[in-house]
């Protein structure tokens, strides 16, 4: 699907960003990986070597993914498509339970990474992706579409990110396609907890996994727990050139969720 492509996937450490790498490797693509985190860089390197080209940067800031473009070019001389990764949980606390005065620093957070992230990154390559005739594909979430994905911060982030993927769809046509995926809880999702209240120690891979299985099991139509990897196919084809059909639209990988009228008593 991906052969001959040169991918960048922003936060590809760990979690769905690291299934993805893994998956796109498969698939025939050369794999570039802006991460934040030096830790999940090493263990990039260790587990594919030369093979990846892994960038420690903050998809927020402007210099670091110069950087990452300026070492992507370098080693490969172009840019396919890039998949945005990147997130940051707001570990499903309501507004009631939102302290008022931590509320500014909690949207000034999640919103920084969810949504700027992917801007910023949008503006430094869309140059090389015009080049190209590429693609875009950002991470949204079935958050986005139904309550109770996550607080109302996160849940507000990831329905920007969607309406980001409308408007990007349409002012980047026809070279560019940009599209979205959503996909439901996954096994192994290493997204971490908000600073702001004090819970950037925490990730979601702490969630017992016996007790997400026992909530897909009653709920979820296709009740298996997913892999990251389960969600790669769908990425790879909107990042691929095979995809002549699809812009500005956001996949719902929901495991036929919204497809029951009651989801509990």
């Amino acid at each position: 699907m991906l052969e001959n492509h040169v991918v960048l996937v922003l936060g590809g450490g760990s979690g769905l960003g690291r299934g993805l790498v893994r998956s796109f490797r498969n698939e025939g693509a050369e794999v570039a990986v802006l991460e934040v985190s030096a830790s999940k860089v090493e263990e990039l390197q260790t587990e594919f070597g030369d093979d990846v080209l892994a960038v420690q940067g903050d998809v927020t800031v402007i210099g670091d993914l110069e950087r990452c473009r300026s070492v992507l070019l370098e080693r490969f001389g172009r840019l396919d498509a890039l998949v945005g990764c990147v997130g940051v949980f707001d570990g499903n606390v309501s507004l009631h339970d939102t302290p008022l005065d931590k509320m500014p620093a909690l949207f000034d957070e999640i919103f920084h990474i969810n949504v700027l992230g992917n801007m910023l990154a949008t503006k430094v390559f869309v140059d090389l992706l015009d080049q190209s005739g590429g693609a875009i594909v950002l991470t949204t979430s079935t958050a986005a579409y139904a309550a109770d994905g996550g607080g109302p911060t996160y849940t507000a982030s990831k329905g920007a990110v969607s309406s980001l993927v409308n408007q990007l769809g349409f002012e980047l046509a026809p070279r560019i396609r940009v599209n979205g995926v959503a996909p439901l809880t996954f096994a192994n999702s290493r997204l971490r907890g908000p600073a702001a209240l004090g819970m950037d120690g925490w990730d979601q891979s702490q969630v017992p996994v016996e007790d997400m299985a026992s909530a897909f099991e009653r709920l979820i139509p296709l009740s298996q727990m997913c892999e990251p990897e389960d969600y790669a196919p769908v990425y790879a084809f909107l990042a691929s050139r095979h995809n002549k059909i699809m812009t500005g639209q956001s996949v719902i990988a929901d495991q036929g969720m919204f497809n029951r009228a009651l989801m509990s008593a």
